[in-house]
């Protein structure tokens, strides 16, 4: 009996032993995991905007639209959600679709005023007996990509869920603002990486040395003048710091390299400038106007026959410095230069042509200056080419450093 009594009592104990051991188990990972119902809430909100914010930071098209809207209704918490541009609806999740037009003109009319705008059942009007959609809640989500977010609601809106839509939209923003920050720093490192190759022509090096060689017996002193300035043009070129010059400095290393090529190219070559003095101490993008005559010389006069006339002007224009080159060359087919420069822009491709030059150029002044300050070509066959760029005279973050 007393062992009988023995056994019981151990396996009680044992019981006991085990139940305190899966209880403190249950409270250590309560502890370390997400316990209250707060906790839950946030790790939820945090995660569904994790899974929104990957589509929408890979830039907005139609794709990205259709993942990100599903984890963006979540977010809202409203049955249907929508997001719509000046175009139409980019994509649509949850109820609504059959509003569809209705909610692509109420977010034109919101990108179109900037202003958030709730939609009440009688502006939704539906010929549909089994339709639930009481109104809606249209939020501009400011940037770059003009785009709204459009949230259905199967009641009329409630503040809770026009601050919801007006919050998420907010944040929408912002990820799209990332995006396009981490487009343009890509962009600018591809320019980069093509700037650091097309700094000089291999082309020009080897006509300039020939140049050079030609005047070593018959004019020694002409030949020690192109010396230097070919090794002070290289210097310039070849700098290992500072990102910006002046325009000064822009032009000065030009005037260089037009002394060379009027050694090779004699009284054919012929150049004019004109040039503001104010705009002169201008900051631009290094090496950002010298592949505009080289491309000029090369590829618009080299292959014309007689002279030709290559023109640089820099000019004031208020808040803007306005920068034009010219020449009276061949020209090319506009077509051509568009498709051109578009292949040129694609990573991968290496052309040393005049497109990989006018892309690298306009690819550097839109990351510097924004969309709006890219190159101006005007070109056709037989016609010349004329080439103009905008430059900020003061511009956050653009300082003209030391050049070595």
């Amino acid at each position: 009996m007393s062992a009988d009594l023995s056994t019981a009592l151990a396996v009680l104990a044992l019981i006991s032993a085990l139940a305190a051991a899966v209880y403190a188990v249950v409270r250590l990972r309560a502890r370390r995991g997400i316990a209250t119902a707060t906790q839950r809430a946030t790790y939820e909100v945090l995660h569904t905007a994790g899974l929104a914010a990957e589509p929408l930071r890979s830039g907005l098209t139609a794709a990205t639209a259709a993942k990100a809207a599903r984890h963006l209704r979540v977010l809202v918490g409203a049955p249907g959600l929508a997001l719509a541009d000046d175009n139409g609806v980019l994509a649509l999740d949850g109820r609504g679709g059959h509003h569809s037009h209705q909610l692509e003109a109420a977010a034109k009319k919101a990108l179109a005023s900037g202003r958030s705008t709730v939609l009440r059942q009688a502006e939704l009007p539906c010929d549909r007996v089994d339709c639930e959609i009481r109104g809606a809640v249209v939020a501009p989500i400011r940037g770059a990509t003009p785009v709204a977010l459009v949230a259905v609601a199967d009641d009329q809106p409630a503040p809770g869920l026009v601050q919801a839509t007006l919050e998420t939209a907010r944040w929408a923003a912002a990820q799209l603002a990332l995006a396009e920050l981490d487009s343009s720093r890509e962009r600018l490192a591809r320019a980069e990486v093509r700037a650091l190759r097309a700094q000089i022509s291999p082309h020009f090096i080897y006509n300039a040395l020939t140049a050079i060689a030609s005047f070593v017996r018959t004019d020694p002193e002409r030949a020690r003048e192109l010396i230097l300035e070919f090794a002070e043009f290289t210097r310039y070129s070849f700098r290992a710091h500072g990102e910006f010059t002046t325009l000064a400095e822009e032009l000065r290393s030009i005037d260089r390299y037009l002394t060379i090529e009027r050694a090779r190219f004699g009284e054919r070559l012929q150049v004019r400038l004109q040039i503001a003095p104010e705009v002169l101490p201008v900051s631009l993008p290094f090496l950002c106007l010298q592949p505009l005559v080289e491309n000029a010389v090369r590829h618009g006069l080299s292959r014309k026959p007689g002279l030709g006339m290559v023109s640089i002007q820099a000019r004031d224009a208020g808040a803007e410095c306005h920068i034009t080159v010219e020449d009276d060359g061949v020209g090319m087919d506009p077509a051509a230069l568009v498709a051109g420069v578009a292949e040129a822009g694609m990573a991968g491709v290496d052309d040393a042509g005049a497109h990989v030059g006018l892309s690298n150029v306009d690819e550097r002044l839109r990351s510097v200056f924004g969309d709006k300050f890219g190159l101006v070509v005007e070109t056709g066959i037989g016609a010349g080419t004329r080439v103009s760029i905008r430059v900020p005279k003061f511009h956050p973050g653009v300082h003209a450093g030391g050049a070595s």
